[in-house]
């Protein structure tokens, strides 16, 4: 081992360790005090995932359907898993076998780390450049609430870049390699919407290369590394094959896919316009970037009993602990979003990326502006609609995404990337004279712009679409402290760009050495970054088993599980379709998930909403005797769930059961007729059918018959009929095509879906054992091609780092 290896693994084994230290730093309460971040969504994934993973612990089989939410959906975006991945194994690795989030904010340091020294940036560079990233507002809002395949996808994105960038430049075979491996864990990382905007990210930079490489006449050089990009993205792809087609397949009927519904003023062929856009930055938000209270910060923060808005509160009446609650959760952001937080890159990673402009060179920097302007863009949605509706109209899959603020990564990255070589090219050009005045620049442009905001922040107005819900002697007194908070955060703003300055200046007079310079960056780059995280992760954020004291049981609960059978289902009243701790618990007619079965959306929005309001009325009103709640009823809402107590529980005496025999059908002829039609149709006795998609059943009139459940399982259910004549039975299960299969007597036949969601059977006289199995080919297959896949990923891998070895010893 030659000393300069034994260096270089001394250094980054130094750095690694550095990261972690950081880590713990952050995540100090977990470390020290054994309490877990309370992840808001994350709960709700555990909710919704429970039933799954207590299946998987019993029986040691996967459970590809999930019965606990939405009266049951394909189990793809919950809780899945493919046998024989490794993937999962190479994860754990990289983020030292921590939990997560802890884990997946190490995989940010790392993976950032790897791209800057990808791209020429000196490793204690890289290290400050690591820490920049990973602690950057987006990353740590995201996590606090619980959005963490969101980061752990984002986390990943750099290593992508890294492999890309080593194949155009100087390391072809290791690039291609670490991009197959870096891209199998990034879409692994399951957030189709942030590998979207990795590819856009990826499509400029080729562009840029594209360019340069013909430019240069290296055509063939170029060719031959796009092709090996191409090989290595599609192993990637193939590494995730399980995930992919299973997920693709399932969007086709989700709330993702196209509409059948004519009524709808556009045919959708993804998500609606007005909810993509609901979270649109305005046109001057993403200075939240360097001044992360430009606008008031989050929808709510906790502000000081030394402020204006405690004051108010004090004259108001408010003393004590009630004081110090209000003061928590206070409306200082004044933008139009209905909830937001920001997203902030540093004050002095915003520095740093302006200083880029001007000491980079074009071919370094202005793929990078490019990116950082359409990540830009993208998130002024709605606020930018010359662009955006075009976009959400006509580029591909624009439209199966949602909160278009996420794009904002893009920029981050850009402005971390470009931010630190341009501190690499500050470093290594002292005796570049010009870089003086290209840094007074910077400083005139950043510090200029913070100091302006200091003097003048009185001039703005800082009134808010929420404050026409607030009492008038409030008002003033929030909006002096939204002012306060503008100038104390740019103030701070103009302090670090001024010390940053001061440590360069000192190096280039040959005061300070490079070291002492790089240390006091670093330690700057902490303050600055951390001070903002620290806002949303504190203390305050961490509790004591989170998910035993989320998850405990009612009175209600357990009452519940104490009465109902397998398949009767429960409705919470509160908030149904917004919250999973129903489903933690029972089959729930409700859930909490961003992709919900579109026909069974289209139910909620036209019967079942109206049903609940109907039942909520009569409840408060204090009658004893419930609405008319045919869809419900169809839905087996055996229970209905109105608080947490014994006496909160209200049976629901209507309630189908697991499946019936029905004397008529109406035949209608669109998705329309049919919604409309089973809104207010009786579903004991009528069932409704599409007679465009359905072949008609045979009917003996008069015949009558019995449906009784034997056992159900998630990905198998069992019944026994009885039927005087040729009959139709309902069953109360969600209609999915791909993967429920049927059986009657042990012949296969054809699954009939009838009442807009759910399934029937043509039944002949006579007793009957019916049997629906679920086995979707694109899980089975997929994972026979997601292992070959991975170990594709492997050898190409392995491969790039020997063929870069054997070129360097030859």
């Amino acid at each position: 081992m030659t000393n300069n290896l034994k260096r270089s693994i001394l250094t980054h084994g130094t750095i690694i360790l550095g990261f972690f230290i950081v880590t713990v730093i952050v995540y100090a309460p977990f470390f020290f005090e054994s309490k877990q971040l309370a992840q808001h969504d994350i709960l709700q994934g555990l909710g919704s995932n429970y039933q799954l993973k207590e299946y998987r612990a019993e029986t040691g089989e996967e459970a590809l359907w999930n019965n606990a939410m939405f009266s049951g959906m394909p189990a793809y975006l919950t809780s899945v898993q493919f046998p024989g991945d490794v993937l999962i194994y190479i994860y754990q690795i990289i983020k030292l076998g921590l939990p997560n989030p802890e884990g997946i904010t190490l995989v940010c340091f790392i993976c950032s780390y790897i791209m800057l020294l990808a791209f020429g940036v000196r490793p204690w560079v890289a290290f400050a450049g690591a820490i920049a990233f990973g602690l950057n507002g987006f990353n740590i809002i995201s996590l606090t609430a619980g959005h963490n395949s969101k980061i752990a996808a984002l986390a990943f994105a750099p290593l992508v870049l890294a492999g890309i960038h080593l194949a155009f430049t100087r390391k072809k075979y290791l690039g291609i390699g670490l991009t197959a491996l870096g891209l199998a864990l990034q879409i692994y990382m399951n957030h189709p919407q942030i590998t979207y905007y990795l590819l856009i990210t990826v499509l400029v930079y080729g562009a840029f290369q594209l360019y340069y490489f013909w430019k240069d006449n290296q055509t063939k050089s170029l060719l031959l590394t796009i092709a090996g990009l191409v090989l290595a993205a599609t192993i990637a792809v193939g590494a995730n094959s399980g995930k992919l087609w299973t997920v693709y397949e399932y969007s086709k009927y989700s709330i993702r896919g196209k509409s059948e519904l004519k009524d709808d003023s556009k045919e959708s062929s993804g998500l609606d316009k007005e909810y993509a856009f609901r979270y649109s930055n305005g046109i001057l938000e993403p200075l939240f970037l360097f001044i992360p209270n430009i606008y008031g910060g989050s929808s709510s923060q906790e502000l000081s009993t030394k402020s204006a808005t405690a004051g108010a509160l004090r004259q108001a009446g408010y003393n004590g602990q009630q004081l110090r609650d209000q003061l928590k959760a206070m409306p200082t952001y004044w933008g139009d979003q209905p909830l937001t937080a920001p997203y902030y890159a540093g004050a002095l990673s915003f520095f740093l990326f302006i200083l880029g402009i001007f000491v980079l060179d074009r071919r370094t920097k202005a793929w990078l502006i490019v990116v950082a302007l359409i990540g830009i863009v993208l998130s002024w949605g709605s606020n930018f609609t010359l662009l955006n509706d075009l976009l959400f109209d006509h580029f591909p899959m624009y439209n199966k995404f949602r909160s278009v603020t996420f794009a904002i990564c893009m920029t981050l990255l850009s402005i971390n990337l470009m931010g630190f070589m341009a501190m690499e090219r500050v470093l290594t050009g002292i005796s570049d004279k010009n870089l003086r005045k290209k840094l007074l620049w910077s400083i005139g442009i950043c510090g200029g712009t913070a100091l302006l905001l200091v003097i003048a922040a009185g001039a703005l107005s800082y009134r808010g679409s929420i404050d026409a819900r607030l009492p008038e002697w409030l008002i003033d007194a929030l909006r002096s402290d939204r002012e306060s908070l503008l100038r104390s955060d740019a103030l701070k703003a103009l302090f670090f760009i001024l010390a940053f300055s001061g440590l360069i200046w000192a190096y280039w007079k040959k005061s300070l050495k490079s070291g002492m310079v790089i240390s006091g960056i670093i330690l700057l780059l902490f303050v600055d970054i951390f001070s903002l995280s620290k806002r949303f992760l504190n203390k305050d954020s961490f509790e004591s088993r989170p998910v035993k004291t989320y998850f405990k049981p009612t009175e209600a609960d357990l009452y519940i599980e104490s009465l109902a059978a397998p398949g009767e289902r429960v409705l919470n009243l509160q908030n149904p379709f917004n919250e999973a701790k129903t489903s933690y618990h029972h089959e729930s007619i409700g859930g909490y998930h961003g992709a919900k079965i579109r026909r069974y959306q289209d139910l909620i929005s036209a019967c079942i909403q109206v049903e609940i309001s109907e039942t909520i009325n009569v409840l408060q009103s204090g009658s004893s005797r419930l609405p008319n709640t045919p869809v419900l009823n169809m839905l087996n809402a055996r229970f209905f769930l109105a608080g947490s107590s014994k006496n909160a529980v209200i049976r629901n005496p209507g309630s189908l059961g697991n499946g019936w025999v029905v004397a008529n059908l109406m035949e209608v002829a669109s998705a329309d007729e049919e919604l409309t039609a089973v809104c207010s149709v009786n579903p004991a006795q009528t069932a409704v059918i599409d007679e465009s998609k359905f072949s008609l059943p045979e009917m003996t009139p008069g015949a009558t018959g019995t449906v009784q459940l034997l056992s159900r399982t998630p990905n198998e259910i069992k019944y026994t009929a009885r039927t005087s004549g040729k009959s139709l039975a309902v069953f109360s299960e969600i209609y999915y095509p791909k993967g429920w299969k049927a059986y009657i007597d042990g012949s296969e036949v054809e699954i009939l879906r009838v009442n807009y969601v759910l399934r029937a059977l043509s039944l002949e006289k006579g007793d009957h054992e019916i049997r629906f199995v679920f086995e979707p080919r694109s899980y089975y297959a997929g994972n026979t091609l997601t292992i070959l896949g991975e170990l594709l990923v492997f050898i190409l891998f392995i491969g790039g780092i020997w063929m870069e070895r054997r070129k360097s010893t030859t």
